[in-house]
């Protein structure tokens, strides 16, 4: 499980296709200190394992199913990542509950500055509407951020807006992106739950 806290902003060293997929070497001297080979890390908010470990960079595999669920498929060489290693046991918990399975790819809209801090608008598949939620949480490549607007859960296109203070800008990919460009999505898992639940019970 992961919290939605960046701890480190990685650098893509190389991409390779595989027979299922890519693998991504990613500069990261923080993250890779902590990494050992079979270890969970969240890349962009994909939660992936680490299958080889070097100085200073560590290598993951993406298989189809993820790079056609996420935005990894367009990374390339010096590219930047956000990174995040699981919450441990007994470990602080200043997000909210990030499981590195991202729903859906969404897309920057607009972008406006809101005296040091940014206004970000952002689209999402409309199937995914229903789950957000003005000041509920959402995570966007990883970050976890509060929802300060959403569109009625009918709207065509669905979005969503979030308000990004300067040290989000500075410390996680969202400070770099522009309109038109890709993020990954994770909506609350717990709403998921309600759902199945309330399912259950008609």
């Amino acid at each position: 499980m992961f919290t939605g806290i960046v701890t480190e902003l990685g650098t893509v060293a190389s991409t390779a296709a595989t027979e299922r997929g890519a693998r991504l070497v990613i500069e990261a001297p923080a993250t890779a200190g902590e990494l050992r080979i079979g270890d969970s890390v969240s890349v962009n908010g994909v939660c992936l394992t680490a299958i080889a470990v070097d100085d200073g960079a560590f290598t993951v595999d993406a298989v189809a199913e993820t790079l056609q669920r996420s935005n990894l498929g367009g990374l390339g060489p010096g590219d930047a990542v956000d990174l995040e290693r699981p919450t441990p046991v007994g470990g602080r918990f200043d997000g909210h509950v990030v499981q590195g399975h991202v729903d859906g790819v969404g897309e920057v809209l607009t972008r406006h500055p809101e005296g040091e801090s940014e206004r970000h608008r952002i689209s999402l598949p409309s199937a995914l509407s229903r789950y957000v939620v003005e000041k509920g949480s959402i995570t966007v490549d990883g970050v976890s951020l509060t929802v300060t607007a959403v569109a009625d859960v009918d709207a065509e296109p669905a979005w969503f807006e979030v308000v990004l203070i300067p040290h989000t800008l500075e410390v996680t990919v969202l400070g770099a992106r522009s309109r038109g460009d890709r993020v990954n999505l994770e909506v609350d898992v717990i709403a998921k739950y309600v759902e199945r639940m309330l399912e259950a019970h008609r």
